[in-house]
């Protein structure tokens, strides 16, 4: 069955109901499959019914069909900055919200801001414009969706550098797919509509690889499905009869010790997990005795607060415990609050005390009774979950 378009007046209605602003994003699997148009396109029919809605930044990449849908719309003035001696421009927040129009749109969201910006990434600057009442239009390919950095990473071989916490794509109101066939897509490419014709030849080779794009195609098609499958299952909740106690999926919860290399992988797994069973998550640190902050050092100590600062990104509850035995603890906190799903990395002990059974993780595969317990190997490619 074929899901019918979204319209503007969709987004209008809700608009309508709205006090804090409300969010709608257009998501895409690679640069060129229309997002920056379409969002152009919608904001050309608000326009046309009177609506107040400004472009906040939109970058058209160069391409002329693009550029041609900015005529006629309000561009709200860039800011400049100057970083290492070169000035760069940044949406300006501040106009934005002084402008205060009834709609702004917000292309290539998970952009990192130059130094000395107010925040320190583009989404936050979004947060704030949502937070003023202003309704937002934006847009983001899922490569850089935090919970994905790694599947991606592994299925791609090209690094990403940007990214945009799970919680954010949470707070939506809409989400569109613009979906669009692998082939269609590079023949675009070679037709110089997406990149500069210099760059065909090297984006080809790497980005825009038939099996790279593959992926990331399905990729953005089932968290887009999974999306409206959360916000479906939140709309017949609410409409459920308030007599009815309703049934409370099990929550995911992550333990996170201060060894700290993998836990950013960790947590995008927690992340993941969480988002499909449309539950709560928890990241649980147990401060041993051996752990507290005058024993462990200050570089530990930096990537732990680094870590936990992650994980309330990513939509999780940081819980701190303070325990001489991290394994009672754990288990302690997850049949007090819920808790269904355990999430654990492989141990980094000597073996000879995992070969006793007194690692962490050891003694959780034998004393957690009644949880699904999951320890993450790091070494091994995890399959696409």
């Amino acid at each position: 069955m074929t899901r019918e378009r979204p319209r503007p007046e969709d987004f209008l209605e809700l608009v309508r109901k709205a006090r804090r602003g409300r969010l709608k994003l257009y998501i895409g699997f690679a640069a060129g499959v229309g997002k920056t148009y379409r969002m152009l396109e919608e904001a050309r029919a608000l326009h046309k019914r009177g609506v107040d809605i400004v472009l906040a930044f939109v970058e058209p990449h160069g391409r002329a069909e693009t550029a041609a849908l900015v005529e006629g719309l309000e561009v709200v003035p860039r800011r400049e900055l100057e970083y290492r001696g070169v000035v760069t421009e940044e949406m300006d927040l501040d106009r934005v919200l002084a402008r205060k129009p009834q709609i702004a749109v917000v292309d290539e969201i998970p952009h990192t801001n130059v130094p000395g910006s107010k925040n320190k990434k583009r989404y936050q600057d979004v947060q704030e414009i949502l937070d003023h009442g202003i309704n937002v239009i934006g847009a983001l390919n899922i490569q850089h969706l935090e919970s994905l950095k790694d599947v991606v990473e592994r299925a791609t071989g090209v690094a990403i550098r940007e990214t945009v916490p799970d919680s954010f794509l949470k707070e939506a109101d809409q989400v569109v797919n613009l979906d669009l066939a692998v082939e269609d897509l590079l023949e675009r490419l070679r037709a110089g509509k997406i990149y500069a014709p210099e760059k065909v030849a090297w984006a080809l080779e790497h980005f825009f690889r038939d099996q790279n794009l593959s992926t990331l195609r399905e990729l953005a098609l089932r968290e887009v499905a999974e999306s409206v499958e959360r916000a479906s299952e939140a709309k017949a909740k609410a409409k459920s009869d308030e007599e009815r106690a309703p049934r409370v999926p099990a929550r995911v919860m992550v333990c996170m010790s201060s060894y700290p290399p993998h836990a950013a992988m960790l947590l995008r797994k927690g992340s993941r997990m969480a988002g499909r069973l449309n539950t709560d998550w928890f990241v649980v640190y147990v401060e041993t005795p051996g752990e507290s902050p005058e024993r462990i050092d200050a570089e530990a100590q930096r990537h732990l607060l680094a870590n936990i600062e992650r994980a309330r990104e990513l939509g999780a509850e940081f819980v701190r415990l303070k325990a001489a035995d991290p394994v009672t603890a754990i288990i302690d906190f997850a049949r007090s609050h819920g808790v269904g799903h355990i999430v654990i990395g492989r141990s980094h002990q000597a073996w000879w005390r995992q070969l006793l059974g007194r690692s962490v993780p050891f003694r959780l595969l034998r004393e957690a009774v009644g949880f699904d317990l999951q320890v993450v190997s790091f070494e091994e490619s995890e399959a696409r979950s």
